[in-house]
């Protein structure tokens, strides 16, 4: 249906709405196959930006023309079929770079203009799409990646998140909101699709009807990171599963119509939640979907950070799920070939990704689990992996992003190698890196996040450094982790995390998480000891 686009008489919007008016972002997928047969040349500049709305983005330097593209996987569920095509397109176009996202999505890399139109075909015959996967509209949905096996679900939200992630793709009517727009929906009780980060999260609960207890779904809204990050506040509404597609639908619909357009780095929802607060947020929601149910009963028990390693019965009888670790998200082409082949063979060809850039391999037969195991490619990608290299978290980093200040992916694993091979914690500690403020490695819920910064050295140099951020999580409602001060030169951050957690290993509790240790002694004391460790750095360079 054609909607009025209240903003357009607005004469203080920015730029990118101004363009937006004039040419919807979807529009692109109309002109790919003329610049795909005339090539990268005959794309204008100010066309590079619309790319996005296909999932695409020009890779560092934008220049050259290799394009970076995200392919949508709600839920993190992809078929025997849908694995084998993505590989494919690895192989073929994407240099052997395989990487899964923070948001379930896969992503490549080197791909040029020409190339598009025929990975767009591939996409599309085994029924999946990058439409979408980035620009000013609705994001993959994020869900339980175990949906439909999970012991522990309410229900199965594969259907509900296939019906909603549908009903956008490719919808001009909600395909020019004011920013990004970030959806969860998961009735897993150990909030695996990190609810209070994204803009709308649909949450498992339980609510009294009719002296029946319903299974359903909580909403918390206005979460997200980047610069200015904030938690997702809930609603007091109990949402029925039949009802997700039409509250979901009226969110967007206030997003796109409420949502501020003036100035871009104040457009997520997360800034017009936080001005006009969830009781009037609710009321604005009524208007659009009539009465709904007020709050029931929250079952969110705790947070897993999105990991799921190891082996674990499903509530289907005789069958189990295995969580493997795929260092900092990235694998290879002939490694997805191989996985897929191992999934067909021992359970039903499906794989599974998850927002922790690892994944999981379902419906394997207990009596095969241990010959599953002995396959020689799980001795890279481990159920058990080591601690640290099992806890770190990566975004892209310069070597593709134009956003990055620095190098991140190989960073973040040979840092975490290396730990691994120094110290022996009893309790995991989860370790994010990230290249900029975007934060797309979800810098702030980690225990220990670490954010690419320049720094000017002695000799007038801008050179790559990190600053420290210790105590994020997602338990109880949600913490961002906060910053200690100094920054540290990229080539002694190992160095320093070494000494750092060393400390945390002399000095903690017995089985003391990360989090309970910041929270026990307090910034000051960190902090005091950072400063030690800087000093004594800088002593042995002197």
């Amino acid at each position: 249906m054609a909607y009025e686009k209240a903003w357009a008489d607005n004469p203080k919007i920015n730029k990118t709405e101004q363009k937006k008016l004039v040419k919807d972002g979807l529009k692109i997928f109309e002109d790919i196959p003329h610049y795909a047969e005339n090539g990268f040349s005959s794309i204008p500049k100010e066309e590079w930006d619309s790319f996005k709305w296909a999932g695409l983005y020009l890779q560092r330097p934008k220049e050259d023309g290799y394009f970076m593209m995200r392919v949508n996987v709600p839920s993190g569920i992809l078929t025997y079929e849908q694995v084998k095509a993505l590989a494919h397109i690895c192989k073929d176009y994407g240099r052997d770079v395989f990487d899964i996202t923070t948001r379930q999505a896969i992503q490549f890399h080197w791909l040029t203009i020409e190339q598009i139109p025929d990975i767009f075909n591939r996409l599309e015959a085994v029924g999946l799409s990058s439409a979408g996967a980035c620009g000013d509209i609705t994001r993959n949905i994020m869900g339980n990646p175990i949906a439909g096996i999970d012991p522990h679900e309410l229900f199965d939200t594969t259907e509900i998140v296939k019906e909603v992630y549908e009903f956008f793709q490719h919808n001009e009517d909600f395909s020019n909101l004011p920013r990004k727009y970030k959806m969860s929906i998961s009735s897993n009780v150990n909030n695996s699709a990190h609810a209070e980060i994204n803009c709308v999260a649909f949450t498992p609960a339980y609510k009294e009807i009719e002296d029946k207890e319903i299974p359903g779904f909580h909403i918390k809204i206005g979460g997200g990171l980047s610069s200015r990050p904030f938690l997702a506040q809930p609603l007091d509404v109990f949402i029925e599963p039949h009802q997700v597609k039409e509250v979901s639908i009226a969110i967007t619909t206030i997003f796109r119509d409420y949502g501020y357009r003036e100035k871009r780095h104040l457009a997520r929802l997360k800034f017009l939640m936080a001005d006009w607060g969830p009781e009037k947020f609710k009321e604005k929601l009524l208007k659009y979907t009539g009465q709904l149910h007020s709050k029931g009963k929250d079952a969110l028990k705790t947070w897993n950070g999105g990991y799921f390693y190891g082996v674990h019965p499903q509530k289907q009888e005789g069958l189990s799920y295995i969580g493997f670790n795929v260092p900092v998200g990235r694998l290879h082409a002939d490694e997805v070939l191989e996985l897929a082949e191992i999934a067909k063979k021992h359970g039903n060809g499906e794989i599974r990704t998850v927002n922790s850039q690892n994944l999981i391999i379902p419906n394997v037969k207990h009596e095969n689990v241990e010959l599953l195991l002995q396959e020689e490619i799980f001795k890279r990608i481990t159920t058990q992996p080591l601690s640290f290299i099992g806890h770190s978290v990566s975004c892209t980093g310069i070597e593709y992003c134009n956003l990055a200040l620095v190098e991140t992916k190989e960073r973040m694993r040979r840092i975490a190698e290396n730990l691994d091979q120094k110290i022996a914690l009893d309790v995991p500690v989860r370790i994010h890196m990230v290249g900029c403020p975007n934060s797309c490695g979800q810098r702030q819920i980690a225990d220990i996040g670490l954010q690419g910064v320049l720094l000017k050295t002695k000799e007038k140099k801008m050179v790559q450094a990190f600053e420290i951020y210790v105590g994020g999580t997602l338990d109880d409602g949600g913490k961002f982790n906060e910053k200690l001060k100094g920054k540290f030169h990229a080539d002694s951050l190992d160095e320093v995390l070494f000494c750092f957690l060393t400390t945390f290993k002399d000095t903690k509790l017995p089985a003391e998480s990360f989090f309970d240790y910041v929270n026990r002694l307090g910034l000051e004391q960190l902090q005091k000891e950072l400063d030690r460790i800087a000093e004594e750095l800088e002593e042995k360079v002197s």
